[in-house]
């Protein structure tokens, strides 16, 4: 009831509330990404790359399967050799709690992971589930490949033109949903 008080309070004195940041949804079965704020869709990114095996539960590094579930913008590289590269804290907890219980880490593993996590930190890149998992563009690629099949070793891919466009929405800390 405070809460709600106190919501009411900033309401009817003019100050304006926290607006809820923006976000992105990537539909791996669209092949779009979706720049949104809480339910509006803001903008919107189509005709992406996923990693060459599709989406799914990633289980080692080299499946090249790009990662479904929940993350952040770990960094942000603008001199990526793909022209700018937003990386992902891939592992999530929750990879890192499938991978232990099919015993793919090890239990010191998944502790580094939760920590990292714990910290907002970068996890380990260098377990079994593999990473430098993040959204980039094409770079000096084929840009004739992109978007005629799925070419990554596990990231999201989009143009060189449609990454500097994306650009001016992400930054560091901004939540992820693959689906």
């Amino acid at each position: 009831m405070r809460y709600f008080t106190f919501l009411l309070v900033l309401f009817f004195s003019g100050i304006a509330l926290p607006q809820e940041l923006a976000w992105l949804l990537v539909d791996t079965q669209k092949k779009v990404i979706q720049v949104r704020q809480g339910g509006v869709v803001l903008a919107v990114f189509a005709n992406i790359s996923l990693g060459r095996n599709g989406a799914g539960h990633k289980q080692q590094s080299g499946d090249d399967i790009t990662p479904i579930g929940h993350y952040k913008i770990a960094y942000i590289n603008d001199k990526s050799h793909f022209r700018k590269f937003f990386g992902l804290n891939y592992p999530s907890v929750y990879d890192a709690g499938l991978a232990l219980y099919r015993e793919s880490i090890t239990y010191a593993d998944y502790q580094k992971i939760m920590q990292a996590h714990r910290h907002n930190k970068l996890p380990p890149q260098n377990t079994i589930l593999g990473g430098r998992i993040g959204i980039h563009g094409v770079g000096e690629g084929n840009h004739k490949v992109h978007g005629a099949f799925d070419w990554t070793h596990g990231c999201v891919a989009v143009s060189n033109q449609q990454i500097d466009r994306l650009a001016h929405w992400v930054f560091q800390g901004m939540r992820v949903e693959i689906k």
